[in-house]
């Protein structure tokens, strides 16, 4: 294990102990309950003072709330009283914290957009627009009433907090953050804009010109100045960081498209670089090449940052962990900041560019790889520090404006998150808003505990095993399989509003007297490059199936599960293993639910290799797609036998309806006994509340109704 200074042991190892409930035998609690606590992210701080903010999804009420040190006591400034899937994103406050700037509407985690989603089925369409409210209470409305600026996207602040530059019809429009004038088009450019990037002075603004197969970043000054391009090339140019004095910006370089066609089983490199120019010339020199399988993709991807001390900060994958190096701003050799067998994620640069805070599965116990710590690092030395040691999780760090204290969301295996927040050098936590967890809500969940299975071929899968307390009988099992694929579910509430409910489902069915396994198989993030960018997996070969059927014998072998009664579930990723579980092994599955699941590889990912618009083809193209046909669950349709479940919103963005539609024609052709939830108008992600309850309890009766007692021997027909 990496050496580490540790802060505030004693004070989080209290609170844990004083949240978990040591029950014998966990209290009765409903779907619903289990679904009811608020859901905090999109946390952010001001640029100046000690004031925050974050979005809470209350039963699908989605609001903004605030707190302010040294009190911290939470505040709602909105008041959204109606759960019609409008998410919250791009939360921030100006640097004066007089105003809170926020995105509603919109589905920012779709694969493809469309017109905005309207789950409700509205006859009049949602709309994506900037918002602004005020910070603190107004004198005739608590909470004050929130202002429009605009339909748009993507806002960015600029650094004195008067100005917010946002997207419109892929271009840049600014409005004052007070919306105390409407919003004019800003300027215009050749290609969808995107990546906004005030200087630090708030006189220039930089831009991301997407083109096609290039792109060019750009900078704005005036309507009366060109635009300076940096160092344009056809490379397709990313991410651009202003230098702390506005004199040079730091960019990714990644080959633009075209080129022959390359083989398609075979693992390319992904070539970048990182470059830096002259922003007033635009000229520009490559000031390190990044090696083969180093491109890190995890949240934040490469997460730039131009830190104090002449140091370029970036996130890499050349060690073999998603690690956070420095290098010197003319270049040279990179500094890696946090050595060990950890990963990092959700980075931020603290308000004077110092040190850098991001969330490590890193710490002294076996199984924090299996959690969240914060972690403080400087930008020139490698001395990261974990902050919040323990047994629980916590995530999305920032420090607070005056350099004082730093706030993140955290959670245990038994409380839900929170937002909280600890001295900048650690200390105690204090939790805020924790009264709007409702008081019936369930207490002495099952701790799921760590499991590490071998596979065939030897890769080791940690999975988290929830074994509900109760008689010595043989109890029935499901495996939980996650999505992604590069996700890691944890040892507690997952950090990610779609697991956090996969995470409260699981503890629902431990209640209902379930032994619920979450498989981490391999392509999932947290164990390494090598784990995370296996051979011969997903549409070359589904390698990582075989670590969802040892995950089956694993369990069939336990002395406190009924062999014959295993179940597999899971969503998108996790939906296409349940179906290839079903498909291939119905002797091992007795029941599952397949929740937008990918079926067919031929179809949803290989389309471009289908499309001859030109003479060249791939080496392997007739390979790769046969590999992609047996890597699919429809291939083994013949086996397929046990009952499923198939759940899908029908406006899903990330996977196809069609995809179900196809095998539901498939299973009905083949015999074999299915049913369906179908749900109009929502997406991947459900953005309703009301429709993940639909989801939860469906599941869990289906469950219940065809693995909670022992199996006849003759199956149910179709229920259509």
């Amino acid at each position: 294990m990496p050496k580490f200074t540790f802060s505030a042991v004693a004070p989080f190892a209290l609170l844990l102990a004083s949240s978990t409930v040591a029950a014998q035998r966990p209290a009765a609690f409903t779907a619903e309950q289990i679904r009811s606590n608020p859901f905090p992210n999109e946390l952010t701080a001001a640029s100046s003072g000690s004031r925050i903010a974050w979005a809470f999804n209350e039963r699908g009420q989605r609001n903004i709330w605030v707190a302010e040190g040294p009190e911290w006591k939470a505040r709602r400034l909105t008041d959204y009283r109606v759960d019609d899937g409008q998410e919250l994103t791009s939360v921030s406050i100006t640097s004066d914290g007089k105003h809170v700037i926020y995105v509603r509407g919109g589905e920012h985690s779709a694969n493809w957009q469309g017109s905005p989603p309207n789950p409700m089925s509205n006859p009049l369409a949602p709309k994506v627009q900037v918002w602004s409210v005020p910070f603190t209470p107004c004198a005739s409305r608590n909470p004050c009433e929130p202002k429009l600026l605009a339909e748009g996207d993507d806002p960015e602040l600029s650094p004195q907090g008067h100005r917010v530059a946002f997207l419109k019809d892929r271009q840049v429009w600014t409005v004052p953050a007070d919306g105390s004038s409407a919003a004019t088009r800003m300027l215009t450019a050749n290609g969808d804009l995107d990546n906004l990037q005030w200087s630090p002075s708030g006189d220039r603004l930089a831009f991301v010109s997407n083109r096609g197969t290039h792109a060019f970043v750009g900078i704005f000054t005036n309507d009366s100045t060109p635009i300076i391009w940096m160092a344009p090339s056809t490379s397709r140019d990313a991410s651009p960081r202003w230098s702390p004095d506005g004199t040079r910006i730091a960019f990714v370089r990644n080959p633009g498209s075209g080129g022959a066609p390359d083989s398609i089983l075979v693992r390319s490199r992904r070539r970048w670089a990182l470059w830096a120019a002259d922003a007033k010339t635009g000229q520009g020199k490559r000031i390190w090449d990044a090696p083969d399988k180093s491109y890190p993709s995890t949240h934040g991807g490469t997460n730039l940052h131009w830190a104090a001390n002449g140091r370029i900060v970036f996130l890499s994958n050349m060690a073999g962990q998603a690690h956070i190096y420095s290098i010197a701003e003319n270049g040279g050799t990179p500094m890696l900041l946090t050595p060990g067998n950890y990963m990092a994620e959700y980075i931020s640069l603290s308000p004077d560019r110092r040190f850098v805070l991001f969330a490590g599965n890193a710490g002294s116990d076996s199984n924090d790889i299996d959690r969240r710590h914060i972690v403080k690092v400087p930008v020139d030395r490698a001395a990261p520090e974990v902050l919040t040691p323990g047994t629980g999780l916590e995530w999305t760090p920032f420090a607070t404006g005056d350099g004082k204290t730093i706030a993140f969301i955290g959670a245990t295996a038994q409380r839900p998150p929170l937002p909280a927040v600890i001295p900048v050098g650690g200390g105690p936590p204090i939790w805020i808003a924790g009264d709007r967890i409702p008081s019936d809500f369930p207490s002495g969940l099952v701790t799921p505990t760590k499991v590490v299975i071998r596979s065939p071929d030897g890769v080791r899968v940690h999975s988290q095993l929830f074994n509900p307390p109760g008689s010595a009988e043989r109890k029935p099992a499901i495996i939980y399989v996650h999505g992604g694929p590069p996700r890691q579910m944890l040892l507690g509430w997952h950090y990610s509003d779609y697991y956090s409910n996969a995470y409260a489902l699981n503890q629902y069915l431990a209640s209902r007297g379930f032994v619920v396994l979450s498989v981490n198989y391999r392509l999932g993030i947290g164990y390494g490059r090598d784990f995370q960018q296996a051979t011969r997996a997903g549409m070359q070969g589904a390698s990582e199936y075989q670590d969802v059927r040892a995950a089956a014998e694993w369990l069939r072998a336990q002395p406190f599960v009924d062999p014959k009664r295993v179940g597999i579930y899971g969503g998108s990723y996790g939906g296409f293993l349940t179906a290839m579980a079903l498909a291939r092994n119905s002797d091992l599955f007795a029941a599952g639910v397949d929740i937008h699941g990918v079926h067919d590889w031929t179809t949803e990912r290989t389309r471009g290799l289908m499309n001859r618009e030109r003479h060249e083809e791939a080496p392997d193209l007739t390979r790769a797609l046969e590999a992609a046909w047996k890597s699919s669950p429809v291939s083994h349709m013949k086996t397929w036998k046990s009952p499923v479940l198939l759940i899908h919103g029908d406006d899903d963005r990330n996977v196809r309806f069609s995809q179900t539609v196809d095998l539901a024609r498939r299973l009905s052709a083949h015999g074999v006994p299915f049913e369906e939830l179908v749900i109009p108008d929502d997406n991947h992600h459900f953005m309703r509340h009301t429709n993940w309850l639909r989801v939860n309890a469906a599941t869990a009766e289906f469950f219940q109704r065809t693995m909670g007692q022992r199996r006849p021997s003759n199956a149910a027909s179709n229920q259509r």
